[in-house]
């Protein structure tokens, strides 16, 4: 198995060691992965994402959506009961339970999902909050202005 050394990107990049520990899990899924269900990611628009799911075969109370601490799971398993009642000669369409997991980008949430014509769409959107969006910063010309406002005011000590 082949890993990617990404410590070139260590010199100018400060707080994403996350980065490499979700590329070689990524690269572990893979290989492991059976391909099963094929899935599209499209972009939407600037901030807004859909998976879509071919899951042909299966009902809406057979598929779970899960998204925990940034990695959204989705799962397909068919009622025991289900499979009974068929008699194939020839099965070509896969309904063989499954897990696909997808490691999303921090502030990536799900806003909805829907299963149309055997496709399993999930909708997410990315929202930076107030404080990670672009901001203005005043540069000041007066060094004392700059040691006043560090150094706290005699009301703040006494409080």
């Amino acid at each position: 198995m082949n890993t990617i050394d990404l410590s070139p990107l260590y010199r100018s990049f400060v707080g994403f060691d996350r980065l490499a520990n979700l590329l070689n899990q990524s690269q572990q899924q893979g290989q492991a992965g059976s391909g099963y269900p094929p899935y599209n990611i499209e972009l939407i628009a600037e901030d807004r994402y859909a998976i879509t799911l071919a899951v042909a075969g299966f009902q809406r109370d057979e598929l779970q959506i899960q998204l925990e601490q940034g990695v959204l799971t989705v799962r397909g398993a068919k009622s025991a009961d289900a499979e009974e009642n068929h008699n194939y000669l020839y099965q070509g369409i896969a309904t063989r339970t499954f897990e696909r997991k997808f490691h999303l980008a921090d502030h990536v949430e799900v806003s909805g999902a829907k299963l149309d014509n055997g496709l399993l769409t999930v909708e997410l959107f990315r929202e930076l909050p107030e404080a990670m969006k672009p901001r203005e910063i005043r540069i000041d010309s007066d060094t004392a202005a700059i040691e006043h406002q560090a150094q706290p005011s005699s009301k703040d000590s006494a409080a």
